[in-house]
């Protein structure tokens, strides 16, 4: 099971202990995935349509809790691609008082644009709407790849709402176009978390968490790794170079003729090549520093290029 999945069966287990919270929940949930239908004789319906079972199971506890009438469950075997079952909730809401309690109808009876303010108006209802909302349309990555959710609707006007309620938690959320859908996404991790957390997903955001943690520690040992194989790679080039230098100076010129602080960490680097500039440092008499030994290397590194120029200038004839 996708992580998606597990948490929103964790989601559709979540009892609802206000009933102001249980109706912008079902509002969301009619208001994302449901279709209103009115027969000849001005009889309503409200049509919900999901794939997952749980999420159905709620619509029908949310909507017999709330409306108290009829509730049914018709349930379908798509037979195209996965193959799933499709489960369609039947609300019959009483007249048109009802479907302007769910946000669906404003005081005039015309389409309510956006989130209804009286569902949302407290802290409460704004993350039992979103709950909603994501039960409805959303989905979120398994953290061990990308952090992404998101919440897709077909309405604009839902989108931005959307949007700019997951905004009054701070939470960064924005609004894309792919098709003809409207995805509300949030990228950042730590918001997400939050997110979760708003909706009452804790035990999603602790296995979240707990990805997240270790991720952020594989990649800081990664990172460390990385730092130190480059760091050996340098000292192993620069050990080299020394002692070819050292090496050349010793064939043409001889050691001796080096000042007595060069020789002595000429001889030290002969005789010990793996060490670092620190350990050669403290091997001297009196001890020195990295930049000591370092000044010390580089000096005869300017020898060995003397060396050098004058051998090519020779070759060349000039």
């Amino acid at each position: 099971m996708s992580f998606s999945a597990t948490t929103k069966e964790e989601l559709a287990r979540l009892s609802e202990r206000k009933s102001c919270c249980a109706l912008a929940e079902l509002a969301a949930l009619v208001r994302m995935d449901g279709t209103l239908q009115i027969s000849s004789n001005q009889e309503y319906a409200l049509n919900v349509t999901t794939e997952n079972a749980a999420v159905a199971r709620k619509i029908y506890r949310l909507a017999k809790t709330i409306l108290g009438g009829q509730v049914d469950i018709v349930v379908r075997r798509k037979l195209r691609l996965r193959k799933n079952n499709s489960y369609l909730v039947k609300i019959y809401p009483r007249g048109v008082e009802d479907l302007r309690c769910f946000g669906l109808l404003d005081e005039n009876h015309q389409i309510q644009p956006g989130i209804a303010k009286e569902l949302v108006k407290h802290r409460c209802d704004q993350k039992a709407y979103l709950r909603g909302a994501f039960l409805a349309g959303g989905s979120i990555n398994n953290p061990e790849g990308t952090y992404h959710l998101e919440i897709i609707t077909n309405d604009p006007s839902h989108a931005d709402a959307l949007c700019r309620l997951i905004n009054k938690f701070q939470l960064s959320a924005k609004v894309s176009t792919r098709k003809h859908w409207y995805v509300v996404y949030i990228k950042e991790s730590e918001h997400i978390v939050e997110f979760l957390g708003l909706i009452g997903a804790h035990h999603a955001l602790l296995e979240f968490e707990n990805v997240r943690v270790f991720k952020d520690v594989r990649n800081q040992v990664n990172r460390l790794v990385n730092c130190e194989t480059a760091n050996l790679n340098k000292t192993v080039d620069a050990a080299v170079r020394q002692m070819e230098n050292i090496e050349l100076l010793k064939d043409t010129v001889g050691l001796a003729a080096l000042p007595p602080a060069l020789l002595e960490i000429a001889r030290l680097r002969i005789e010990y090549p793996d060490a670092s500039l620190k350990e050669l440092g403290e091997m001297l008499q009196p001890k020195v520093g990295k930049s000591g030994v370092n000044h010390r290397l580089r000096k005869i590194d300017e020898w060995a290029d003397k060396i050098r120029d004058r051998t090519r200038t020779i070759e060349r004839g000039e």
